[in-house]
């Protein structure tokens, strides 16, 4: 009979165990299932984020490069607006000039070289003051302009600010070693009747551009050294 009991005892206490055990798996598994449905659901949602931050660089990069286009095209219709005028100063339109300088202006006002062209343009057009206020303004907003430096430099020269001149043709050489600066120098002297400076410096100009020797021989800007051998020498010499 005590064994029988025993018996029992040892089939129960068997069951209960396993359905302990069985309830422990269970639990486990269920965790494991939940552990893995959340870091699935983790992942999808990162995936739904990364996709949707890859969607939103790829339209930020697609308006950027829009932007990018639209300016490029603003700017290619402005360069093509200024060289108008640049073209029509150099055709002594000097009011034609001054008005479509005036027109890229009112369209970008950081058009550093409407402001020199304009500037120029007025100068020749009687009007110093105003010429050389919208030579400053494109320096001010680009100091290294060489353009810009040479016209400041010619707008005094027009003007008999011999000194100012000479001054602003060495600072646009600080930027460009250009003939014509070379020459303006050259030419400025000339009128002074200084013979050594004038032959330095239009032959630092004929040394770039053989064409200038041609133009100092008709210029009347060196009548006051036309009769020195040095000169002489230096525009009759025969061109390499």
């Amino acid at each position: 009979m005590k064994s029988k009991s025993f018996k029992i005892m040892a089939i129960t206490i068997a069951i209960i165990s396993g359905i302990i055990i069985a309830t422990v798996v269970n639990s486990i598994i269920k965790k494991n299932t939940i552990t893995n449905n959340l870091i699935a659901a983790k992942a999808k949602t990162q995936a739904i984020t990364n996709k949707n931050e890859e969607l939103k660089k790829q339209q930020i990069n697609e308006k950027e490069l829009k932007k990018q286009e639209e300016l490029n095209e603003k700017n290619k219709s402005l360069e093509k607006k200024w060289k108008t005028g640049y073209d029509q100063f150099f055709r002594k339109e000097y009011n034609n000039a001054i008005q479509t300088e005036r027109q890229v202006i009112q369209e970008d006002p950081t058009f550093y070289k409407a402001y020199a062209v304009e500037g120029i343009a007025l100068a020749y057009s009687g009007n110093f003051e105003k010429g050389i206020e919208q030579i400053d303004l494109s320096l001010n907003l680009n100091p290294n302009y060489g353009y810009a430096r040479f016209n400041k430099a010619l707008a005094n020269e027009l003007y008999n600010h011999y000194d100012e001149a000479i001054i602003w043709y060495n600072k646009a050489l600080e930027i460009e070693k250009f003939e014509w600066s070379y020459y303006g120098i050259a030419s400025i002297y000339g009128r002074k009747g200084d013979v050594a400076n004038t032959v330095k410096y239009l032959k630092l100009a004929i040394e770039i551009n053989p064409g200038v020797r041609n133009t100092a021989r008709n210029e009347a800007d060196f009548d006051n050294v036309r009769q020195s051998p040095e000169f002489n020498k230096l525009i009759n010499s025969i061109e390499n």
